[in-house]
């Protein structure tokens, strides 16, 4: 018998680091306009493994014995997390 944990359910809204441009050269003038835009706003919803002062860690499918992959999300892109369900059993 399994025995049930509780893996809470959040949504961490965060800013992704970038990287543009193809490998080799690229015009100079189209990358200085990329330059001024923001970085992208991502939303990740999961449960959580893990939360210290570095980073969360989240998997989106929990099994008895398994998960999907790991999310890690360091701290200083993170916006917001919003527990959406906090002790959810697995």
């Amino acid at each position: 018998m399994t025995i049930k944990k509780e893996l809470p359910i959040v949504r961490v809204t965060w800013i992704d680091a970038e990287e543009v441009g193809e490998i080799g050269w690229n015009c100079l003038k189209e990358q200085k306009r990329k330059a001024k835009e923001p970085c992208p706003t991502i939303v990740s919803v999961g449960h959580v493994l893990f939360h210290g002062d570095k980073h969360i860690s989240l998997v989106s499918t929990v099994g008895p014995d398994i998960s999907g992959a790991l999310e890690k999300i360091p701290s200083e892109f993170i916006v917001s997390i919003e527990e959406l369900i906090p002790n959810a059993k697995v």
